[in-house]
């Protein structure tokens, strides 16, 4: 019995010294896994890794694991341990859209994950080609209802059908979708007249817009763009309380302790308040939220409520 008191006074005399060792979070490189190829997700997620790791004095090391809208890099951090070194960035969409367009998915997105932060949204420019006769969203509108109409997209379930779906909806008109693999050659087939109309982000279409290539409608969001502060919103143009944005969103494991993503999330706050953040994100047309985990974790929700109902509305599926 003595022996066993001896070794129990010895462990918590031990005990300051063993938690020095470990040291606080993070310790040693965290692993940011982004759910995209490299483009504006990438982009801004090795933006916010760069500022993580100056001021948490640790490397973020970023990792592309893309596919599937998303559901690879999310199944597989998802599986690793809940200790703050494996965390992922994504589009909003893998848990707001995904589950759903698909059947089936390989997480629950709400109960296998920690939401760190939804530190920018983003909303969409509606442009058409020059030759379609409607200088206003609603000429589009009454158009629709006189001629047959197309839309590109940048896939099934992509932001784009999306938004486009739910605009539809919100004004009681049909167009035919043509979705394409990429945002990229949609943008191309509209430029060139194959395609009437498309929904994609801002900075993607506002030099074809300037060079009136393309002519621009409207904007999804709720507020104008500060890139293009002379084009309306959906919502100035008759449809009220019409707001479509996207967002990026930094999630860690289910059982994450919560003072890392506390600390993770102050620290993006942190970062985001930095001028040449704000400048980058001024440039790609983002909007800072300033939503901790609890609040993110509500925009997540409520967004994907909507999007449930739309993709049943609208019949979308991933195929």
């Amino acid at each position: 019995m003595k022996l066993v008191t001896r070794i129990a006074m010895a462990l918590v005399a031990l005990s300051p010294w063993l938690a020095g060792a470990q040291g606080p979070y993070p310790n040693k490189p965290v692993k940011v896994v982004v759910s995209t190829v490299p483009g504006p997700l990438d982009a801004f997620a090795r933006i916010i890794c760069e500022k993580l790791a100056t001021s948490l004095k640790q490397p973020f090391v970023v990792e592309n694991k893309a596919g599937a809208g998303g559901n690879i890099a999310a199944e597989y951090v998802k599986g690793q341990p809940a200790d703050g070194y494996t965390l992922l960035f994504s589009i909003d969409t893998t848990f707001t859209v995904n589950p759903g367009l698909y059947k089936s998915l390989p997480f629950d997105p709400v109960k296998d994950f920690a939401v760190i932060s939804v530190p920018v949204t983003y909303g969409q420019m509606l442009t058409v080609n020059p030759t379609v006769p409607a200088r206003n969203v609603k000429e589009l509108v009454t158009l629709a209802r006189q001629k047959p109409l197309t839309y590109a997209s940048g896939g099934n379930g992509s932001p784009s059908h999306l938004v486009a779906a739910y605009f539809l909806s919100t004004a009681g008109v049909e167009m035919t979708h043509i979705p394409y693999k990429g945002t990229g050659q949609s943008v191309i087939d509209v430029l060139g007249g194959r395609v009437d109309s498309l929904f994609a982000v801002t900075n993607g279409v506002l030099p074809y817009v300037k060079e009136a290539r393309l002519r621009a409608l409207a904007v999804s969001s709720a507020k104008r763009s500060a890139l293009a502060p002379d084009v309306p919103t959906i919502a100035e143009l008759g449809y009220p309380g019409f707001d479509v944005s996207f967002a990026y969103a930094f999630m860690a494991p289910a059982g994450t302790p919560d003072e890392i993503v506390q600390l993770l999330s102050r620290e993006v706050l942190k970062a985001m308040a930095q001028a040449d953040v704000q400048e980058k994100n001024r440039f790609a047309d983002y909007t800072a939220t300033g939503l901790d985990p609890k609040q993110s974790a509500a925009w997540l929700k409520e967004n994907r409520d909507r999007w449930t109902k739309v993709i049943q509305q609208a019949a979308i599926s991933a195929e």
